[in-house]
């Protein structure tokens, strides 16, 4: 399969999903889900094996992730008040797409769209409409900082997020808390910074892909 005929049935799946989903009832999500998977699968044996595993790393995470931010944190919910079937899967296809405008996007558009995502955090923590922000904008930082090899890749998934989210949250797929449950921080719906999650989820990929190659640090983006 071609980069461009990849890049195409991701997009599609993701957002056909999205939309199909506000639709059904738990039956539907579950007809969804299993396409979902099964696109995945499909990618799956069009890449090497050291891809493979950063995959399926990134799937156990992202699962993980969604169990505690949702179920147990309760920052966001699902329309169903469940983590529907298609979410893990998804994670994995949004890499997959990250990873492929990673490697047409210019370091000095990295740095804009890391640049931009600060001043906007900062303003809109400032103004008390996004508090919660500021911190997202932190992790996006600390990763980009400390693993400056991977900062195209996270200002690509960040911004890929963003655009997920922004549809997610308009569709109805899902809602963010206005208040952050337990803290004295609000946010908006979505934050304008999520992608700040994203980001935090590729930090712990490459970190688990660094591990098993046994090397200081792996690139992820050639």
């Amino acid at each position: 399969m071609s980069p461009g005929t990849r890049v195409l049935l991701i997009g599609a799946t993701l957002v056909g999903g999205l939309a199909a989903d506000i639709y059904t009832n738990i039956v539907g999500q579950t007809v969804i889900g299993l396409i979902v998977w099964l696109t995945l699968f499909s990618l799956l044996s069009d890449v090497d094996r050291d891809t493979r595993f950063m995959l399926m790393a990134c799937l156990v995470i992202a699962t993980a992730g969604e169990i505690v931010l949702s179920l147990g944190w309760g920052l966001y919910t699902y329309r169903l008040d469940n983590i529907p079937l298609f979410v893990p899967p998804g994670h994995v296809l949004l890499l997959l797409l990250g990873l492929s405008l990673a490697r047409a996007m210019p370091d000095s558009v990295a740095l804009a769209i890391i640049c931009g995502a600060g001043i906007y955090s900062f303003t809109a923590g400032a103004a008390g409409i996004d508090t919660l922000g500021v911190l997202l904008f932190g992790i996006l930082l600390t990763a980009s900082v400390a693993m400056p090899r991977q900062r195209r890749l996270y200002a690509s998934t960040f911004v890929l997020a963003l655009a997920l989210e922004l549809l997610g949250t308009w569709l109805g797929n899902w809602s963010w808390a206005r208040d952050v449950p337990g803290t004295p921080l609000v946010t908006t719906n979505p934050p304008m910074a999520a992608g700040a999650f994203y980001c935090a989820l590729d930090a712990l990929v490459v970190m688990a892909t660094t591990r098993r190659r046994g090397t200081r640090q792996v690139t992820i983006v050639a």
